[in-house]
């Protein structure tokens, strides 16, 4: 139980240092122990700031799945079990409102949460990076692209294997959501505009996750992840030539600080 209920307590815990900080904050002003506390971490939190708000695409997002994987280890597995398969991307809800599956698909970390640390400090890294490099609006595109095409090829895919035989007929109602094709999708781009080291290390980790498995397993999700990775490193080329690359802000946004209290 502990295991399954371990991304409910991260999401406490941060919510704890949060509240933690800022009542840190308003102490300061009246007790010096809780003013010398804020002076010393205050560079820290200063950055920690200013790249949360230099990305507000990444981690709105992390809010809005971290969210959905709270209610997912909350709520009976059952509802669980309906309310995923209702927003999977398979070939049955995607014939009958593909727009709107599109959308709640990409809300939902699959398999019930599991792995939602990854997906946080992925998002929060090198998503974020990507973001602070390419802007917004143009990660945005990026990762529409990588979720939409993705989960379009793939169902193709599944609809080629089903009517040749090669997949049972009851993978037509196969659960596919996640963040996972928007993430590769966005580390893809993110490693299209690396440099050095750090490029080889980022393609070495997209075949290692992305290709490696396809090999392997040869599963249609594994199939889908390639694809989403691939959308998005061609929708990254093509943002790239819309405009220059940005220049990423400064961490160096000052916090306003409380005043000191005398003597």
């Amino acid at each position: 139980m502990a295991i399954r209920r371990s991304p409910v307590v991260s999401v406490v815990v941060v919510l704890a240092l949060v509240v933690s900080w800022y009542a840190l904050r308003g102490l300061a002003p009246v007790w010096r122990p809780a003013d010398r506390l804020v002076g010393r971490l205050a560079p820290w939190t200063v950055r920690l700031r200013a790249w949360v708000l230099s990305a507000p695409a990444a981690f709105t997002y992390i809010v809005l799945f971290t969210a959905g994987t709270f209610v997912q280890k909350t709520a009976p597995p059952k509802l669980i079990d309906l309310l995923t398969k209702v927003d999977s991307t398979n070939l049955y809800r995607l014939a009958d409102d593909p727009a709107t599956v599109l959308v709640t698909s990409a809300l939902w970390v699959a398999e019930r949460g599991s792995g939602l640390t990854l997906y946080v400090a992925v998002f929060a890294t090198v998503v974020a990076w990507a973001e602070r490099r390419y802007g917004t609006p143009r990660l945005i595109t990026i990762a529409v692209t990588a979720h939409v095409l993705g989960s379009l090829c793939t169902a193709r895919v599944l609809r080629w294997a089903i009517d040749t035989g090669r997949a049972p007929h009851k993978m037509v109602a196969a659960t596919d959501v996640g963040v996972s094709y928007i993430m590769v999708g966005c580390c893809a781009a993110a490693v299209l505009v690396m440099a050095g080291l750090m490029r080889w290390a980022g393609v070495a980790a997209l075949v290692l996750v992305v290709v490696v498995p396809v090999v392997v397993s040869h599963t249609i999700w594994d199939l889908g992840h390639l694809f989403a990775t691939l959308f998005g490193l061609a929708a990254a080329v093509l943002v790239r030539l819309a405009a220059p690359m940005r220049t990423p802000p400064p961490l160096t946004e000052p916090w306003p600080r409380a005043p000191a209290v005398p003597g």
